[in-house]
């Protein structure tokens, strides 16, 4: 006959789970270095690896949807890009790991093919009637996707935290929201654009759950009660 020892549980005890903001915050701190480790090897190769940006319309500028949000064209460039990641990111992954990863596969993907299919729209040379062929890199459509998702997410699920955040993130980051439209000169507003539009979808997609909760609960019979 088995016998537990004195003073110590027969059954071992699950380990701790780590606090979901802890794991979002290790989560986004590493995305972010990692760009900064990426930066810094671009640095030292005389910024070769920026030609694998979008470079829209041509077949081996797809290529440029996987890295493009992983390259800056300058240091200036990914310190503007890291603060709003940081902020943005840790907030998209308190609606948990998962959606949070959903999201920005599809922020990251249809948003970058966005930008590959409308991205020469306006990118004309300083020469007059000489068209550029641009190419994007940046993480700033990546941002757009997840400013777009957390402003209306919570509207497509009814929460009421999550309608709180989207309204504090509309209200600190919406003035930013103009730039998905054209007119500042090497900023790639097609794909700021095209991340913002991903980012309402994967809201509208990943919020599928909560919406259909809602309706099955319409459709519930009450029973009518009579005296």
């Amino acid at each position: 006959m088995g016998m537990s020892s004195p003073g110590y549980s027969a059954t071992p005890t699950a380990p701790k789970k780590r606090p979901a903001w802890v794991v979002g915050g290790v989560t986004i701190v590493s995305f972010v270095a990692l760009l900064w480790l990426i930066e810094l090897w671009d640095s030292l190769t005389n910024h070769r690896l920026d030609n694998n940006g979008i470079r829209p319309l041509e077949t081996d500028g797809l290529w440029g949807i996987l890295f493009a949000p992983l390259l800056h064209a300058n240091w200036e460039h990914l310190m503007a890009n890291s603060v709003p990641a940081l902020v943005l990111g840790f907030l998209m992954t308190l609606a948990g790991m998962s959606r949070f990863i959903f999201a920005t596969a599809i922020v990251w993907v249809l948003g970058g093919f966005g930008t590959w299919l409308i991205g020469n729209i306006g990118a004309h040379c300083p020469y007059v009637g000489v068209r550029c062929e641009a190419n994007h890199i940046g993480a700033s459509g990546l941002i757009f996707g997840w400013l777009a998702f957390l402003i209306v997410f919570g509207f497509f699920t009814r929460k009421l935290w999550e309608i709180v955040v989207g309204v504090i993130v509309l209200f600190v980051y919406g003035s930013v929201l103009f730039g998905v439209l054209p007119g500042t000169p090497g900023v790639s507003w097609q794909g700021h654009l095209c991340g913002a539009v991903a980012g309402v979808i994967a809201a509208y997609v990943l919020s599928g759950p909560e919406r259909k909760a809602r309706e099955a609960r319409k459709r519930t019979v009450q029973p009518r009660l009579t005296s």
